[in-house]
């Protein structure tokens, strides 16, 4: 098994191009971004906006080869909204931003009030998909979810991984899908402990 550690807020660049190249054929991500390189500019802001909070709060981890990380918010913090928002202003269509609001919006009705932690953003480089690297992050963070008997939720944004999801004790709480999106899946794994 992959031995997992704390990334440190100097391995941030790393982090994020790990994510990035994980996302890289994510039926979301590439939903929001279908042009490449907008892709590419765009998905590390995003990152960093989305789960970047992480860092300082010791919640960003990676396996000891670098292949892969996990973004995770603990309870109290949350994703940079404002960032995001303008990201997304500078990268999609304007026709397209209706939708997308939309599909951010169902993300929010599903996002838990109770504390919890949070993850946004789990990715393995595509080069060394089936080495368990996912899994030790999982095991890694859920660890410290149940020593502190708090939940956690994530949605997956591809349909790949919630089997990976429910193997660790998440469940499906619903749907989250626009006319033209991707299926995303909100899921809530109690505390335990």
């Amino acid at each position: 098994m992959p031995h997992v550690q704390t990334a440190v807020p100097e391995e941030r660049s790393s982090i994020l191009q790990t994510i990035t190249l994980g996302f890289g054929a994510d039926p979301i991500a590439r939903w929001v971004w279908p042009d490449a390189e907008t892709f590419l500019i765009a998905m590390p802001r995003f990152a960093l906006a989305f789960g970047g909070a992480g860092f300082d709060q010791s919640g960003v981890y990676k396996t000891d080869c670098g292949h892969a990380a996990a973004m995770w918010l603990p309870p109290g913090s949350s994703p940079d909204d404002d960032a995001i928002e303008g990201i997304l202003e500078e990268t999609v269509a304007p026709e397209r931003m209706e939708e997308i609001g939309s599909f951010f919006a169902q993300m929010d009705d599903f996002h838990p009030h109770e504390e919890h932690w949070y993850l946004p953003l789990i990715a393995a480089d595509p080069s060394q998909a089936g080495r368990g690297l996912g899994a030790a992050l999982m095991k890694h963070a859920l660890q410290k979810c149940d020593a502190e008997g708090l939940p956690a939720y994530l949605e997956s944004s591809n349909p790949r991984n919630i089997s990976l999801y429910e193997r660790h004790g998440f469940e499906v709480m619903g749907k989250i899908e626009t006319k033209s999106s991707p299926l995303m899946t909100p899921m809530f794994r109690r505390a335990r402990g």
